[in-house]
C-alpha cells in the first residue's frame, strides 16, 4: 500500500482531517501527519497519533530519532502529499518557497502529487494575493488545488466559498493521486 503525508494547517476544518487520516489507514495505507504549529490550535497530535498509528510531526524538535531529519525522510518516502485543509498562510509559503516549519520544509523536499484542500474564509480565498498563490501552485507540475467548496455555511457564520470539501472527496483523490 501507498504511503501518504496528511499536511494539516491551522484551519477550523483541521478536525476534518483525523477522519481522512483514519479512513486511509483503514484503507490499508500508511499515514504520516505533519502540522503547522497553528493547527495544534484545532487539533491534538494524540488524536492524529491514534487514527494515522505513527507519531506526529509539529516541529523540528520531533525529528531526533534519526540521523536524517524526519522531514527529509517522509519527502522521500511519500506517494503523495495532501494538505488538508490548507490556510492562505501555507499556501502563501508553499507558492512562494518559505518554509517557516516541518511541514512547508517537507513541502520544499518533496517531489510527487500534491493535492491542497483550501478551507478558509471566502474573503480571504477571494483575496488577490491568495488567488495569485493559489494560481502559482496549481501551474506547478504534479499539483491539484481541490476546492474549496463553492457555497455553504462558513465556521465564521457568514454563508458563501471557503468550506473545505467533503471528507469522501478528499480521499477519492488522494486515492486516485496514489502511483498504479
Amino acid at each position: 500500500m501507498a504511503t501518504i503525508v496528511l499536511g494539516i494547517c491551522g484551519s477550523i476544518a483541521a478536525y476534518k482531517a483525523a477522519s481522512v487520516a483514519s479512513r486511509l489507514v483503514k484503507l490499508g495505507h500508511t499515514v504520516h501527519c505533519v502540522c503547522t504549529p497553528a493547527a495544534l490550535e484545532f487539533v491534538t497530535p494524540l488524536t492524529l497519533m491514534t487514527l494515522s498509528r505513527n507519531p506526529v510531526i509539529t516541529t523540528f524538535e520531533d525529528e531526533t530519532g534519526s540521523w536524517v531529519p524526519v522531514h527529509i525522510d517522509l519527502a522521500q518516502r511519500a506517494d503523495v502529499l495532501a494538505v488538508v485543509p490548507a490556510s492562505a498562510n501555507t499556501m502563501a509559503c508553499m507558492a512562494h518557497g518559505q518554509c517557516p516549519n516541518a511541514l512547508t520544509s517537507l513541502y520544499l523536499a518533496y517531489r510527487g502529487p500534491v493535492l491542497i484542500f483550501p478551507a478558509m474564509n471566502g474573503m480571504m480565498w477571494d483575496h488577490p494575493a491568495t488567488q495569485a498563490n493559489a494560481a502559482t501552485l496549481a501551474a506547478r507540475a504534479e499539483h491539484r488545488i481541490i476546492g474549496p467548496a463553492e457555497e455553504g455555511m462558513l465556521a465564521c457564520g457568514v454563508p458563501g466559498k471557503g468550506r473545505l470539501v467533503d471528507e469522501e472527496l478528499i480521499v477519492q483523490e488522494i486515492l486516485r493521486a496514489l502511483p498504479q
